[in-house]
């Protein structure tokens, strides 16, 4: 009897993290394969987490994860593909809704639908306007409940750059929100195996980036190795660093 108890609180024990690691290793594969453009695995993953939700509707964690999955697929297509890629970007929003309607305070689903509005927005000109309004609306949720969070700080960042001015107040507050991602992503773990974890080797190349821009030739190249030190293979980075080597 006390064999069979004991067998019986190891399993209980054991489900969850078993569940924690499968999340960690399906974060993994969905990285993975947007930083190396490996557009065949990321699809067949979208394929594999679309049949598991079907099967267990109310699995909140695969259906955050095959969201993400269709945002990364969004973002691979861009405007090359523009057809795929608003199909990703909505399909990313719509397996958020059952997730946001259950708990309208989850901070990481509100980030990754305010990412997928936003890439929506650009491929649905009419309803652009319409679009991006969501998009902030779900980012400044999330930033209200987490004003700390690397992921909505980073976004938070990106549309600052995007659309201020170069030389304005509002350009140097999104720099300085990306300064602050990068910093919030050192301080957080990028290989969490039971909560999100991306964004790391994004925010460090998008800093990158912005210092290269900026004429800061040294930051820029620490910062985009850095990126290459969290993901080795992630071409972008790959691309931006051999970029800057030309011009040194």
């Amino acid at each position: 009897m006390f064999v069979a108890r004991h067998l019986m609180l190891c399993l209980l024990a054991w489900v969850p993290a078993a569940w924690a690691q499968q999340g960690g290793d399906l974060q993994a594969q969905i990285l993975y394969a947007y930083q190396t453009e490996d557009t065949n695995s990321l699809a067949n993953l979208i394929q594999e987490l679309t049949t598991r939700v079907r099967e267990v509707a109310d699995d909140a964690s695969l259906r955050y994860h095959l969201a993400h999955a269709q945002y990364r697929r969004g973002l691979l297509a861009g405007a090359a593909r523009a057809h795929e890629a608003e199909t990703a970007f909505a399909d990313c929003v719509d397996q958020l809704k059952p997730l946001l309607s259950r708990d309208v305070k989850s901070v990481e689903a509100l980030v990754l639908q305010s990412a997928c509005y936003a890439g929506l927005a650009d491929y649905r000109r009419i309803e652009s306007v319409l679009l991006r309004s969501r998009s902030d609306d779900r980012l400044n949720a999330a930033l209200k409940l987490a004003p700390r969070n690397p992921r909505a700080v980073f976004l938070s960042s990106l549309n600052g750059l995007a659309y201020a001015s170069p030389g304005t107040a509002e350009m140097q507050h999104a720099f300085a929100q990306l300064q602050l991602a990068a910093q919030l992503f050192d301080a957080s773990s990028a290989t969490s195996i039971d909560t999100p974890g991306w964004g790391h080797a994004e925010a460090y190349l998008a800093l990158g980036r912005e210092l290269q821009a900026r004429g800061d030739q040294l930051g820029a190249r620490n910062w985009i190795e850095k990126s290459l030190i969290v993901a080795p293979d992630y071409k972008a980075a790959q691309r931006q660093l051999a970029q800057l080597a030309r011009h040194d």
